[in-house]
């Protein structure tokens, strides 16, 4: 099969790939950098000091926020799309859908929008009156579309594609002491839960570690120094601060588990997927994707409540880490990401062109399904 010219365009708001916190930044540098090493021709729409193989298209307007701002991001990427899209074969875009506009009615484009969280159903509406079979929406959870049924009223061709991780970039564990830490790792927000992660340790008797970005607005701040902050002792309640990939790689790898008790519908959450690539178990609340990447007993466990993750915690000894960085490496590793956006890419050109059928009907790909 020939390679293909593929255009991956990115927000551009932090460097991909990114220096510390960046959940989709670290998804595309390894898809750029996969479809590269397939002798795929990638053009990355992105931060000015991103970096990697092939073609970078730097653009943003710093500091990125006001109508200003967004409408000259918007502009630029945009008209780059525009000007050069006889030279891609396909559009994979990870920023905002109305980027696109310009090359939406080209419906021998085949065109990709990729959503994290939120999904702007109006415009996915919209957008696919005007691209017609040409475009397609990927999810990093079915957990993201499904409750809104996107493949009836909502219009739109949907399917979940995993976010996923470097597995290089992870070590394997495969046995840790028995009075190793927990660890929570994420932004410091209500939402993500750090302080239910502090009572599930102190009512297990386990030891905890928080890594992790401040977020600066009121709500945050003043919830670290009411609800975290209080509780840090450099003992049995650390704060270690946001963490690079080594680190990363040895907080994870050094945990009993990855306390996931979050209080919002979470899109995919990263940190699930570098934890078990580690050999680490998850124990996590069983709401938005978590219940598609946890397999209770197999990877950690799925839980209601914080009594149950106490009891979850003390039942770690049945899971084989062993187990949990195979798993990993069959539903989470970069190369079975890059596999799966590759097979789409050559489906939606096969389908554009009238080359071939496509199956029909199918919304949630195998890999994402139980």
């Amino acid at each position: 099969m020939r390679p293909l010219r593929v255009a991956v365009t990115v927000d551009p708001y932090i460097p991909v790939p990114p220096r510390l916190y960046g959940g989709i930044e670290r998804v595309v540098d390894f898809l750029v950098r996969g479809l590269t090493a397939r002798g795929h021709r990638v053009t990355l729409l992105a931060h000015p000091e991103s970096h990697g193989p092939g073609e970078l298209v730097p653009y943003g307007v710093p500091p990125h926020v006001g109508v200003r701002a967004r409408l000259g991001e918007l502009w630029q990427v945009a008209t780059s799309l525009w000007r050069r899209h006889r030279e891609w074969d396909v559009i994979h875009s990870f920023g905002r859908l109305a980027a696109l506009l310009p090359v939406l009615p080209l419906r021998r484009l085949p065109k990709i929008q990729s959503y994290q969280r939120d999904v702007p159903w109006t415009g996915v509406r919209r957008a696919t009156r005007l691209a017609g079979p040409s475009i397609r929406f990927t999810a990093c959870s079915a957990s993201v579309f499904r409750e809104r049924g996107a493949q009836g009223r909502h219009g739109g061709r949907w399917q979940a594609v995993f976010n996923g991780v470097d597995l290089a970039k992870y070590g394997f564990v495969p046995a840790v002491p028995p009075d190793a830490p927990l660890v929570f790792l994420g932004r410091l927000e209500r939402i993500k839960g750090a302080h239910g992660a502090i009572a599930i340790a102190r009512a297990s008797g386990r030891r905890l570690v928080i890594a992790g970005n401040r977020v600066d607005d009121p709500a945050s701040r003043a919830y670290f120094e009411r609800e975290i902050a209080p509780h840090l002792d450099d003992d049995r309640v650390r704060y270690v601060g946001p963490v690079d990939d080594d680190a990363k790689s040895q907080l994870l790898g050094g945990a009993a588990a990855l306390l996931m008790p979050i209080e919002w519908e979470e899109p995919f959450g990263i940190v699930m997927a570098e934890a078990m690539a580690c050999g680490t178990p998850v124990v996590g609340f069983a709401r938005g994707s978590v219940p598609e990447v946890v397999r209770d007993g197999v990877n950690g466990f799925l839980c209601r409540s914080p009594e149950a993750a106490v009891q979850a915690v003390g039942r770690l000894g049945e899971v084989a880490r062993a187990t949990v960085r195979r798993d990993c490496e069959a539903r989470f590793g970069a190369g079975v990401i890059v596999g799966a956006y590759e097979r789409l890419y050559r489906e939606m050109l096969d389908e554009v062109t009238g080359r071939s059928p496509v199956t029909a009907g199918r919304t949630v790909a195998p890999w994402a399904r139980k």
